[in-house]
């Protein structure tokens, strides 16, 4: 069999890619798809390691655009041939690539099967080391083929004695691995690394056993694994001993093992919906190296949605522990909901911290630093790499949130005190009583009570008495007076409830303490 023509697509519109990939059975006309890249800078990266021998490029791409693509392509690999995809409005860029030797290129608006196919044929038959030929493929469905097509979500039509071939065994699994970006280079693992460190641990392990790595994203791993059903335990020991392993190097890194299936066709709605689903549960269980769904605890049942409203309410009120309580109470129960997306439970604090710092700054509460940052607290939030560093940044915002209402509170506080005390000072011999005093400042009297209590050293009587007795102190050393009159003075209209009174703050009966004073 002759040697296929190997293409990468280059586009950054993945359907145009995947509408290009899935066009035809390539192989049973001579070609191979062999990668593919959203822009010029993806695309340079894999030529080095993947060689093609043809380039199909969109022209305006992000990063590194088709024209820049094109120019270092014909001058660092000049065997490789480019075909370049354009719409009626780029036809300048189009001229400027073939300035620089563009093989052909294809309007998008016109890109059909056919066209595609014979501009590929013409192109291919330029390249002198592989001798194409229309015949070159031999018409056989490659198993490559197939998974690339069914994980893509195409139906296909396939030879059962080739699957067979390929998966002797019954049980299917799908294997997922899932990396932060490194921030340096060599920080992560490749997924080539992490098949051939499975692939050893495994077969070590079984000896019924089939592995095979997927197409998946940069930051991810698939592999697919074929085994015999009586070897499930040895099998899932040794998956569970790699991904530890692997967790213990790289903390961020997260693998997942999907329900085990015998259907072949259902690896398509395995690796598109389950698999990724599972490996989204990450951001709820940072600290578990191996995901799988029999393993997972049951979730939370938590309410659709955060009573916004009543929090609103509460915090209007200034009822901001409530509020807060409130909150975290919610908060905690959807830590434990791991159903929910990790999109869906950051929107929900970033709301939270949006919705108190208008809320406070409309009660005229400061919140120019806490408005400042709000904007740090959504990009931290949003970056967030698990539910527990998502938490503690809520809760450091309430807590630089409550010292706004603290200082506001405190210095509310010190200003009506005084603004009390002041007016027992003045009025101390009218009849004067929680009640009044409320009425005069707008207060409940039972509120006052406790207001009183909590911001001063005495309570509301034990006050308004020491006033009486100092002001009643004074007449009895500056004259004549009668106790009697002074007792009214004061504001006792009982002069055998004032003498009580007086002995109990000064330890002297009234007529004791005149007689000591003067003597």
């Amino acid at each position: 069999m002759k040697e296929l023509c190997n293409i990468l697509i280059v586009d950054d519109e993945i359907l145009v890619r995947q509408g290009i990939k899935h066009h035809l059975s390539w192989e049973q006309y001579g070609f191979r798809i062999v990668g593919e890249a959203s822009n010029g800078k993806e695309a340079l990266e894999l030529i080095e390691t993947l060689r093609p021998h043809i380039v199909i490029t969109d022209i305006v791409m992000p990063i590194m655009d088709g024209e820049e693509l094109t120019r270092i392509v014909r001058q660092n690999y000049p065997d490789i041939e480019v075909i370049v995809l354009s719409s009626y409005g780029e036809f300048n860029y189009v001229r400027s690539t073939f300035q620089q030797g563009v093989a052909d290129y294809i309007l998008k608006p016109k890109l059909d099967t056919d066209e595609l196919l014979q501009v590929l044929q013409r192109t291919a038959r330029k390249i002198p080391s592989i001798q194409y030929q229309a015949d070159a493929g031999d018409n056989r469905i490659t198993m490559d083929h197939v998974i690339e097509k069914l994980i893509s979500g195409y139906s296909i039509d396939y030879d059962m004695e080739l699957l067979k071939q390929e998966f002797p065994y019954v049980r299917f699994a799908l294997i997922g691995v899932e990396q932060v970006e490194p921030q340096r280079k060599g920080q992560s693992h490749p997924a080539s690394d992490l098949f051939s460190k499975l692939t050893d641990r495994v077969t070590s392990a079984c000896e019924q056993i089939v592995l095979r790595r997927l197409p998946s994203d940069a930051n991810a791993a698939v592999f697919l694994a074929n085994l015999d059903p009586r070897e499930l335990h040895s099998w899932m020991a040794a998956v569970r001993e790699v991904a530890q392993e692997t967790k213990q190097v790289e903390p961020q890194t997260g693998w997942a093992v999907s329900r085990l299936f015998d259907d072949f066709n259902q690896m398509s709605e395995v690796y598109q919906d389950e698999l990724p689903k599972l490996l989204s549960y990450r951001f709820y269980f940072p600290g578990t190296a191996l995901l799988m769904e029999d393993e997972l605890p049951k979730p939370v049942q938590v309410n659709s949605s955060f009573n916004l409203k009543q929090f609103t309410e509460e915090m209007k009120r200034e009822h901001f522990d409530t509020a807060f309580q409130d909150l975290r109470s919610y908060v905690a129960a959807m830590s434990h909901n791991y159903t929910s997306t990790a999109f869906e439970f950051k929107s929900l604090l970033g709301n939270i911290v949006f919705n108190i710092t208008i809320l406070l700054g409309n009660q005229g509460y400061d919140m120019k630093e806490l408005d400042a940052a709000k904007y740090s607290y959504f990009k931290a939030i949003n970056d967030a790499p698990h539910v527990h560093e998502a938490v503690r940044l809520l809760e450091t915002f309430l807590d630089e949130a409550n010292m706004q209402i603290l200082a506001k509170t405190q210095q509310g506080s010190s200003a009506s005190m005084k603004k009390l005390l002041e007016y027992i000072e003045e009025h101390h011999a009218e009849t004067l009583n929680l009640t009044t005093l409320g009425q005069y400042f707008h207060f409940n009297p039972s509120y006052l009570s406790s207001y009183f209590t909590a911001h001063h050293t005495e309570g509301f009587s034990e006050y308004l008495n020491k006033i009486r007795v100092e002001k009643a102190a004074e007449l009895l050393r500056s004259g004549t007076m009668s106790i009697s009159d002074i007792s009214s003075t004061v504001g006792y209209s009982d002069p055998s409830y004032f003498t009580k009174v007086f002995r109990k703050v000064t330890g002297y009966s009234p007529s004791q303490y005149r007689r000591e004073y003067l003597h």
